[in-house]
Parts: structure tokens; sequence; C-alpha cells
């Protein structure tokens, strides 16, 4: 019991150090300055059965206050729920900035609909606007007003070919405080913003619901084509462009946040397993080695603790409580960002337990045959 202890507090001391800083949660937008020319942008907004987030969302777009030219190109993909005609609507009513709303029709062989739609999206951007930069954000993505101005201008003023904000998740519900801030801290330690915005990083990431993205660095990285099959399409961009010798950078928002309401477990549930597989390239044997990781790192300390109390290993009890400690402490900044009481940290074990559960049965449906399904979709292994 001493070694569990012992290995897991070692990892934990490793995470604290050598991980990039990943707990931290002060990575915002860099230094920028407005430029002499504003560039032209077309906002791409792929929409598959959004009418009920959509009035809180799509305005916040429209009203958008950008000194140069921008557009939005909004592409119901397939919707049932008359997300289009809504759409419309509330351009008529709220005015704004210049909306187009296309329909692409199914997928292509190959493509998964988020990104058949950003396809078509970008197409009919080159048309109308030849925009400079892109910026591709969810139908569930609210912006502050000057939210693209100040993509834009941290885009110009660092040079960067990619600036993605993690948009702030709804936290509301108890589920939503038990998993949604632990969804963005585990995807930190997954990809540590700090290795991903390191000049020359080998770590590319980018978070979907709000990429701007340079129009040349798109091209010369062959995106979306070059990424058509991806279903983690925002990680698999900024590998892209990393890889064509583009910079990325990513952080966290401010005033960049989901409206997307997630009151039930099991919503949450599939937003986890729908693509957890995936993310470890349907691999048993990567699967397996989460599994034993994630025991070992998040399972163990509360265990070891609670057994070395019990049997009366005080040594045991001190490794595992530790652990335990430095855990929670990490995950202390998260909560606050969130806004959340700090006791939410101890129960940190029971969510990754929860995560672990997610991931096997990603791993199961996909074997079943419906991995990576969503919004009546069912994507197979690439």
């Amino acid at each position: 019991m001493e070694w569990i202890g012992a290995g897991s507090l070692l990892a934990w001391v490793w995470l604290l150090l050598g991980q990039g800083f990943f707990w931290r949660t002060d990575v915002r937008l860099p230094e920028r300055h407005d430029p002499e020319r504003w560039p032209s942008v077309a906002v791409v907004v792929p929409a598959r059965d959004e009418a009920a987030v959509l009035p809180d969302s799509l305005p916040s777009l429209l009203g958008q206050k950008y000194p140069g030219r921008a557009e939005v190109f909004l592409v119901d993909d397939g919707s049932t729920d008359g997300t289009g005609a809504l759409a419309r609507e509330l351009a008529a009513a709220r005015g704004g900035l210049p909306l187009t709303v296309s329909s692409p029709g199914e997928p292509g062989p190959g493509w998964t609909g988020k990104l058949w739609a950003v396809r078509q999206g970008i197409a009919l951007a080159r048309e109308r606007v030849a925009p400079e930069y892109l910026l591709l954000t969810d139908a569930d993505i609210a912006h502050a007003p000057d939210s693209l101005r100040e993509l834009v201008a941290a885009a110009r003023s660092a040079d960067l070919d990619v600036v993605s904000q993690m948009a702030r998740l709804r936290v509301v519900t108890f589920w939503e405080r038990l998993i949604v801030p632990a969804f963005v801290y585990f995807f930190g330690q997954l990809y540590p913003f700090r290795r991903v915005n390191r000049p020359g990083a080998r770590t590319a990431a980018a978070a979907g619901g709000c990429v701007l993205l340079r129009r040349e660095a798109a091209e010369r990285a062959g995106i979306p084509e070059a990424i058509r099959h991806a279903v983690i399409d925002d990680v698999a961009l900024a590998r892209a462009v990393q890889r064509s010798g583009g910079r990325v950078w990513l952080g966290l928002a401010d005033r960049v946040d989901s409206v997307r309401p997630y009151p039930r477990p099991a919503e949450l549930w599939r937003m986890v397993s729908r693509s957890a597989y995936a993310q470890l390239r349907h691999q048993p044997l990567l699967l397996l080695g989460t599994v034993l990781g994630l025991a070992l790192v998040y399972l163990a300390p509360p265990c070891v603790l609670m057994a070395g109390l019990a049997d009366g290993d005080t040594t045991a009890a001190a490794l595992g409580g530790a652990a335990w400690a430095v855990m929670s402490g990490t995950y202390l900044p998260m909560l606050r960002y969130y806004g959340q009481r700090l006791w939410w940290a101890p129960l940190l074990p029971f969510t990754a337990l929860l995560y672990l559960l997610m991931t096997v049965d990603s791993a199961v449906q996909h074997h079943r045959g419906r991995g990576a399904a969503w919004k009546g979709r069912t994507y197979p292994e690439p």
C-alpha cells in the first residue's frame, strides 16, 4: 500500500511542476495593439438542430463591434428544428453584421458533418468576402461585443495563425458543477496551454468553440479537407496548422461563453464519451494505460489514505493524504475561474472515476458500432 501511495505522490509532484503548469488559469489573450488596417473576417457557424440556443448566441455574433469588414455565415447542417429559418428571423429582427444562411446537404464520403458544414461556410466566405481571417465558432457560443476585435488584434500583434479561446462553459446545476470544470482541467492537463503557445511547440491544440484562423494558414494546411474525417476537429486543426509551419495560441476566455445547458448527467456523459475513445486513437492498449493511469493518479490517493487509517499504517495514510492534497490544490484555480466553492476540490477523485467510466463506455460503444455518435450521426473509425 505504501508503494502505491508513494507512486501517486510522485506522479502528482511531477504533474504539479513538470506538465507545463497546466493547473494555472492565467493564460489569457496575449498583449495586443490595434492594427493600422483591420483585416476582413468571415465568421463561420456550423449548426445542427440549434434552435434552442441560437437566440442566446447568434445575436452576439451579429452585434460584433468590429472596425473592419465582417460577415457571418451560418451553415444549417441538416437541422430538423427550424435552425436556418430562426437564424434568418433573428438577423431580420436584430440587424448587425450581414448574415448568410446556407445548407450543404448530407456530408460527403469520409467527412464528419461539422467539417462538411465548415467547408461550405469557408467556400461561401471566399466568394463573398475574400476574408483574411476565419472565425470558426459553434452555434452555442456567445461572444462579448468586442470579442472579434480582440481576437484579431491578438493575432495581428503576435503574428499568430490560430488564436483559440476555451469558452467558459455553463455551470449551474449540480452535475455541471461536478463535471464541467474538471473537463477543462483535464483538457489542460492533456494539452498544457503554455506548451501549446511556446514558439516551436510540439504540442498543438485548439478549442473548437472559438478559433480565429488566418486564411492563408488554412490554405497552406489544407483545412478543412486535410482533417475532414476528424471527430476531435479542433485538435486536428491545430496540429495541421502547426505541421505546416503555423503558430498556434490557446488560452481561457473571459468574454466567450457557452450557452448550452447540460442539466442531466446523461447529456454530460454523451458529451465526453462520444469522443473519448477517438482521443485514444481507438487503441485498446492506450485505453488500458489510461485506465491504469487514472486509477493511480486520481483514485489511489483517497483509497490509500483510508486504507492506511483503517490498518494503522501511518506512512501509507500520510502518502495518500499528501497526494490527495496536491491534487486538490491543483484544482483550486479552475474552481475559482468558474466561480465555484472550493470544497468541490476534494471531490475530484470521484469526478475522475466518472470520466474513467465515460472513457470505457466510449470504447464499448465504438466496438458496438455506436462510437462517436452525435445528433443522429455515428462516425466510424477513420
